[in-house]
């Protein structure tokens, strides 16, 4: 009982340290995430180039300016082109942030899901991500969002349901190119797609587009329900825990791209040398 009670708080921490690392990015004010050990003096701030003797502090953006067009013809345009924007540095920071997720966690795949499959206290409480983190349930609720800003005449919401539902569909095409590329059997056995977990990925790209929206604290709870969508993969004995740990970096590969623009906001991560060590720093400043 002691190990599998182990097993289960090693997964569930996977996944919620993950969500964490998202949802620190939210923070409105200066941060610095430090991934190797640092010693003083702390880590400089970082700067880019902003013409002979001056230098700017890399900051981020605010929420992604509102196009003149939300209408259908816009949205589907966006479909195609949004997929310009997958080759930024943050996504390549995404990208290799979920592998060494998905690598830490593979050699736990067994183990977990073989404690969580035979728990049924955590299959109860899971049970509901199964639906909650449908496709259909979250395109559903994008649907609804982008019609009653459509049909009310407010184009910021409409623009939210917009960029919701283009998340959603680069978050599929995504996750469905790898699945049939990797071709990953199930744990339940039941078929060669289980890398990466689509519900994982779909519940973080709507989180993130939230998060680009929306003010920091509605962002939590959004990655939290992600969270927990994620997790319920594992009892349902659906895919594996390396499996979610990819999904959620596709995720918030799919929610950042979508709302990005042509002026991109500076990569707010840099790797800067400091005495010891190297650390990892995330800028955010309020406006």
């Amino acid at each position: 009982m002691p190990k599998r009670r182990t097993v289960i708080l090693l997964a569930i921490g996977f996944v919620i340290s993950a969500s964490g690392l998202a949802i620190a990015q939210t923070d409105e004010h200066r941060n610095a995430i430090e991934l190797f050990p640092v010693v003083s003096p702390p880590a400089p701030p970082v700067f880019t180039s902003g013409g002979p003797g001056i230098d700017v502090a890399q900051q981020p953006a605010g929420p992604p300016p509102t196009p003149r067009h939300t209408g259908i013809k816009a949205m589907t345009k966006r479909f195609v082109t949004n997929f310009k924007y997958l080759g930024s540095k943050e996504n390549l920071f995404s990208v290799g942030a979920g592998g060494i997720l998905a690598l830490a966690a593979h050699p736990f795949d067994d183990d977990v899901n073989n404690n969580l499959v035979g728990n049924d206290t955590a299959r109860k409480i899971f049970k509901p991500g199964a639906v909650l983190g449908r496709l259909g349930t979250l395109l559903g609720s994008a649907s609804v969002v982008y019609a009653v800003g459509r049909i009310k005449d407010q184009p910021k919401v409409s623009h939210l349901g917009m960029d919701l539902i283009e998340a959603l569909v680069m978050s599929e095409a995504l996750t469905q190119t790898m699945k049939y590329t990797t071709r990953r059997e199930r744990p339940d056995g039941s078929g060669k797609t289980s890398f990466p977990s689509g519900h994982a990925a779909d519940t973080f790209a709507f989180a993130t587009a939230l998060e680009r929206h929306l003010n920091w604290k509605y962002s939590v709870p959004a990655y939290l329900f992600s969270s927990y969508v994620a997790i319920s993969r594992l009892p349902a004995n659906r895919h594996w825990l390396s499996d979610t740990m990819f999904g959620l970096s596709v995720g918030i590969i799919a929610g950042r791209t979508v709302t990005s623009q042509e002026a991109a906001r500076p990569f707010p991560v840099a790797v800067t040398a400091v005495p010891g060590g190297v650390a990892i720093m995330y800028v955010r400043q309020n406006k």
